[in-house]
This record gives C-alpha cells, sequence and structure tokens, in this order.
C-alpha cells in the first residue's frame, strides 16, 4: 500500500506519515518547504521520516499542475491524504492570493491526479473554522457553513465542494476532516501553545486576544493522527440514507463523508494559559487585545460521526498535552 501524503514536511502531514510507516506502508511525501514559518522545523520533522526506508520525498508546490501530475504518475499512489494548504487564519489578511493558489489551484490538481489515477480513497483537510459565524454549539458535521469569517475558512469550505463534485462525476471516494485546534510536539509556530511557551518562557509579554473571552477545542496530535488513520481505512461510501429532498451536508449519494476531529472538550483561553504556565512553571505577562478580524469565540467539535463509523475516541486532556509540548519545545530548543 502506497499513500500520498501532501504537507509531509508539516505538523499533521509529518506525524500522520510516521505513523503509516509505523505500520508497513509506503509513503511518499510531498511539500514544497515554503518560508510561512521556521524552515528548519519543517526540515526537522522531515529528517525522522527520511531515515525510513518505506518513505520517499518530493519537494514540489501544489499549484504546479505538471508536478503534481507527474507525482501521480510516476509514484502510482494508492490513496491521498491531502494536508497541504496555505494555513491561518490572520495571514489572509496580508496575503489572500496564497490562499487561492494553495488551497483552490492546488487542491484542484490534487482532485486531478486523484481522478486520473484513480485512487482507492483521499481524505483530506478542512477546517473547524468552515462553521464561521455558527454559534450553534457543538459544532456538527451537518450544520450549515455558509458564513465564513475569513478567507481561509472559505477555501476549505470550497475544498469540500470541490471534493463532493469529484466525489459525483467521477466516483472518487473523498473523506474530509474538520480539524480543531491541533496542538503537540513539533507544532506550528504561529499557533497559540507555540507562541506562549517561546514567550512565557523568554520572559516576554503574550498577546491575549478578545480579552481572554476565546474557547477552544484544542485537540492533541496523537488523536489527530488517530482520526486521519481510522477515517483513511475507512473509505467514503454512498450513504444509502441520503435524501435529496432534505440533504445532510456531510453525507451523499456519492461516496463522498464530512467529519469533525476535535477533543469535543472546548477549554477557554484564561484556562489554558494558566496550564501553560503550570507546564513551563513560570507566569505569563499578558497584553489584553481586541477579537481579531476572522476569529470565532469558541470552537467545540461534536466527534460522534466519527466515533459511530470508525471507533475515534480523543485520549489525551490539554494538561498532559501541553505538559508533554513544553517537555518536547525545551528539548529542542535547548531552553
Amino acid at each position: 500500500m502506497t499513500t500520498l501524503v501532501t504537507g509531509a514536511a508539516g505538523f499533521i502531514g509529518a506525524a500522520t506519515a510516521k505513523a503509516l510507516l509505523a505500520r508497513g506502508e509506503q509513503v511518499v511525501g510531498l511539500d514544497n518547504l515554503n518560508d510561512y514559518y521556521d524552515v528548519a522545523l519543517k526540515q526537522a520533522r522531515l529528517a525522522r521520516l527520511q531515515g525510513d526506508p518505506g518513505f520517499r520525498f518530493i519537494r514540489a508546490d501544489l499549484a504546479d499542475r505538471a508536478a503534481v501530475g507527474a507525482v501521480f504518475a510516476e509514484q502510482r499512489p494508492d490513496r491521498v491524504v491531502h494536508l497541504a494548504a496555505q494555513a491561518g487564519v490572520r495571514y489572509g489578511l496580508q496575503n489572500p492570493h496564497a490562499y487561492v493558489e494553495s488551497n483552490l489551484v492546488g487542491f484542484l490538481n490534487i482532485l486531478e491526479g486523484c481522478r486520473r489515477a484513480n485512487i482507492g480513497h483521499l481524505v483530506f483537510a478542512s477546517s473547524s473554522s468552515v462553521y464561521g459565524a455558527n454559534s450553534s454549539l457543538p459544532y456538527r458535521v451537518g450544520d450549515n457553513v455558509d458564513h465564513p469569517l475569513s478567507l481561509y475558512a472559505a477555501s476549505k469550505k470550497a475544498n469540500e465542494l470541490m471534493a463532493h463534485s469529484y466525489a459525483h462525476l467521477y466516483g472518487v471516494p473523498a473523506t474530509g476532516l474538520r480539524f480543531f485546534t491541533v496542538y503537540g510536539p513539533w507544532g506550528r509556530p504561529d499557533m497559540a501553545p507555540f507562541v506562549f511557551t517561546r514567550k512565557i518562557l523568554a520572559g516576554e509579554p503574550i498577546e491575549v486576544f478578545n480579552n481572554g473571552q476565546h474557547a477552544r477545542d484544542f485537540t492533541y496530535i496523537d488523536d489527530i493522527v488517530d482520526g486521519v488513520v481510522r477515517a483513511l481505512d475507512h473509505v467514503a461510501a454512498p450513504s444509502p440514507g441520503f435524501d435529496p429532498a432534505d440533504p445532510d451536508p456531510a453525507t451523499s449519494s456519492a461516496p463522498y463523508r464530512l467529519y469533525n476531529i476535535g477533543n469535543s472538550r472546548p477549554v477557554k483561553l484564561m484556562d489554558f494559559i494558566r496550564t501553560v504556565e503550570d507546564a513551563t512553571g513560570r507566569k505569563a505577562v499578558q497584553v489584553m487585545r481586541p477579537k481579531q478580524p476572522g476569529d470565532v469565540e469558541e470552537t467545540f467539535a461534536d466527534i460522534s460521526a466519527l466515533a459511530a463509523d470508525t471507533g475515534f475516541q480523543p485520549k489525551v486532556e490539554i494538561g498532559e498535552g501541553i505538559r508533554r509540548f513544553v517537555a518536547w519545545y525545551r528539548d529542542f530548543y535547548k531552553v
């Protein structure tokens, strides 16, 4: 079994590739190693994979149609886990074109590769951000997601629609995963757990947006990877109960499914900061800031669909997860 993992130098991509290699699969990793954040961290993640004989790495850009087509033609993957994307909600205010090139053009190239190669299953990353202005909690995969609050969220909803069209037109089995605030060792430097840990250990003040009134469904990386692999093994199929007169957005008459992957336990931002303080042994200097454009007040995943179909259950609570992250951070950065 050969699985193409895009974004293989990324946080979730590298961890997913490692899990697939550990169970004996061949993995082709694709990444463009862009400088959205520290390239050295991406290279360090890749170094953990490149010693495995089952891993092959290809540096290419998703928006390069010829390069992506060549990967499918030459590597002949059986399945695809598409995790590469231009990430970040706030970055879209400065560089909106990056989201179109990577998340829309790049995803179309992946879909075309899946179609031409007759891929057995495409699992792709969506995001909890698609819920946007929806204030009904917990978020359910059947909820309306027509009011995104950022270009990133809009691009992820577009991915869901694009994948459904390929499932319907060409029979490409496709499963979209709405990730909820992923954290843990080897995480992204632009995410709150990383930023807060770095600044608290350095004695620098942290910015607390929305005056600390946010809550997030923080989900540990090991639980995310477990959900990704379970979803990959559970190939999307047409839903026999799908009713076109009352359509459920999470299912279809085509081989298509949507799932939430979260911890299903929202944590208030101020409680989260106290957890980081406990793990680092230091108090944070807090600077209160107003709510940022594109941010939502709270995220909370209803994971019942994924649990019912795959047996997924998150295991790592926030205190333990942050302790593991801080231990990794201290070791990796020697602080």
